[in-house]
């Protein structure tokens, strides 16, 4: 039998689909939530997905899916009522997967699937490799087959001597039969135990935000200087209908409308529970990739939470300012209590800023505006004020926040002192030769929080 049900203090139902290797480890990790009745689907090569979501998504009321590849599959074929949860293989099992391979083959040359490029790399990073060769498999937009992603490892395994790191318990089943060094990455328990807390909350105390509106607002970069390389009108035709049809997808992904509001200006409407499922709760925008790498096109992304579509797009205009003002390809997203999160994209991990956007107060923004207080600087300000609870600066610490020369720095202090944004609240003495430093407090932000 597939179906496998456990009776732990019947509240809540979760569909767990799992490889059969994961069931004792997702069980003893289950006793831990009491309020979870497990329904246990067990996954094997002859497996026909489509049959068993629909008798899962009947019983159960949450569905955790411990493959990805599995996932992006039954996404594909089913579209679901029900929350659907993924325990992504970026945090401790990731690590200890590259720590097993470092000690018994060398990280100098690897081959993935199934896990994110910019995860690796940074776990590499930690274990101060430096000099290694890592190819990824990428096919996020069409269907993964099983044969594709062992082809793909054994060719690089021939080619370069790569060791495989794959996601997919039956790849690595095949890839050892071939004799082909590999690693199948597994979620920790500390994984399971953080997916499971995010189902948990995606059906009981989240339900309200769960349905959320979730406005978006979608910018294609330099847009009018892209269209100068196309020869002919047709082929600017071609390029939009290529572009509008990878955002559909997308928005189809986050179960929303999209509207064209302009030749290079796109909005989308979705609910905050599966926005923030599809996101891996707003650290993964693929969307940013996707465009970038197949069509050579960025996005600035502005995205914002409310509990009325008139103050989610409020958010996401603010969102979009902030993605604009960093120079393009990220996304930003603003919430319903005025908090920033960002910047979301294709390069950095997740160790995004977070801050309140007090500053969305009419008076101060205008202020802002006035006196040259980009949304970069807010961003930059405003996080390091959050993360040091510090106010007061000098020149030289504001020019070092804000990557800009000390020259610079003054002069814009002195157009935020006539915009009474800052005041000067004393001086610093210097241990050699010199003038003493002004010490400049950032008031503006100290009136946002009190606002």
């Amino acid at each position: 039998m597939n179906l496998k049900a456990v009776t732990m203090n019947p509240e809540i139902t979760i569909g767990v689909i799992t490889p059969d290797a994961l069931v004792e480890q997702i069980k003893e990790t289950l006793k831990a939530f009491p309020n979870f009745k497990p329904i246990f689907y067990i996954i094997n090569p002859d497996t026909v997905l489509a049959e068993a979501m629909n008798d899962l998504e009947q019983d159960a009321d949450v569905l955790m899916f411990m493959e990805y590849h599995q996932y992006h599959l039954a996404k594909q074929l089913t579209d679901f009522s029900i929350p659907v949860h993924l325990v992504p293989l970026m945090g401790t099992g990731l690590y200890r997967s590259l720590f097993l391979i470092k000690n018994s083959h060398g990280l100098k040359k690897l081959s993935v699937d199934t896990v994110e490029k910019k995860y690796v790399e940074q776990i590499l990073f930690e274990l101060e490799e430096t000099d290694y060769q890592l190819t990824v498999f990428h096919n996020h937009s069409k269907s993964m087959l099983i044969t594709d992603i062992i082809d793909f490892h054994r060719a690089n395994h021939q080619e370069n001597g790569t060791v495989a790191i794959t996601g997919i318990q039956e790849v690595s089943i095949r890839l050892t039969e071939l004799n082909i060094p590999n690693e199948w990455v597994t979620p920790t328990q500390q994984d399971m135990i953080v997916s499971l807390e995010r189902a948990l909350l995606a059906t009981t105390t989240r339900r309200n935000k769960e349905s959320q509106i979730v406005f978006g607002l979608i910018d294609i970069d330099n847009f009018k200087k892209i269209i100068e390389r196309y020869p002919s009108e047709h082929d600017v035709q071609l390029l939009k209908l290529q572009i509008q049809q990878m955002l559909l997808n997308y928005t189809k992904q986050l179960d929303g409308h999209l509207i064209n509001i302009g030749s290079e200006e796109y909005s989308f409407i979705t609910t905050r529970g599966i926005f923030e499922r599809e996101t891996r709760g707003y650290k993964f925008i693929p969307l940013l990739n996707e465009t970038k790498s197949e069509i050579g096109i960025t996005l600035s992304i502005g995205v914002g939470f409310g509990s009325t579509a008139a103050e989610a797009g409020s958010h996401a205009r603010f969102a979009m300012r902030q993605s604009k003002e960093l120079g393009g390809n990220v996304c930003y997203i603003v919430r319903e209590d005025r908090s920033v999160l960002g910047p979301v994209d294709i390069t950095t991990d997740t160790h995004y800023e977070r801050y309140d956007l007090s500053i969305t107060d009419a008076e101060l923004l205008e202020k802002a505006e006035k006196s040259g207080m980009s949304a970069t600087y807010m961003t930059k300000l405003m996080a390091r004020v959050a993360k040091y609870n510090k106010y007061d600066y000098t020149a030289q610490e504001l020019a070092s926040t804000l990557d800009i020369t000390i020259r610079s720095a003054h002069r814009i202090l002195l157009k935020w002192m006539d915009g009474e944004l800052v005041d000067i609240v004393g001086e610093e003495k210097v241990t050699h030769k010199g003038r003493p430093r002004r010490i400049y407090r950032l008031s503006f932000i100290i009136d946002a929080e009190k606002a």
